[in-house]
């Protein structure tokens, strides 16, 4: 069994700056890339960022040189620094992991959530 526990959300006034944080535990399992996604009301889920084990990290186009995703293999670890927050970043923030096995790669184990809102 994996699991995956998110930390980091609160609120934060625009222009400002969040750390989110993503630890996996569980079965001892190959993870090919872990990463965050989001998904603000009456919206789709979307990819923010995601890191593979090779150390390769691709962004969605909406986050524009704001956000740096960091991958720590060996601690199964995430995280996300946030700079130049917007409004429109305000949504729940989920943890994601791809295992190594072709067949499961587009079957993501996923956290729970956190949820990050920026006022104005």
């Amino acid at each position: 069994q994996v699991r995956l526990v998110e930390s980091g959300g609160g609120l934060v006034q625009a222009g400002g700056s969040l750390s989110l944080s993503c630890v996996r535990s569980g079965d001892t399992i190959c993870i090919s890339a872990m990463g965050w996604s989001r998904q603000a009301p009456g919206k789709e889920r979307e990819l923010v960022a995601e890191v593979t084990s090779g150390g390769s990290t691709y962004y969605g186009d909406f986050v524009k040189g704001r956000f740096t995703a960091s991958r720590d293999n060996a601690k199964n670890t995430v995280s996300l620094q946030m700079n130049s927050l917007d409004p429109s970043d305000t949504a729940v923030y989920y943890c994601f992991a791809r295992r190594c096995t072709e067949s499961l790669r587009e079957y993501p184990d996923w956290g729970q959530g956190t949820q990050v809102t920026v006022s104005s």
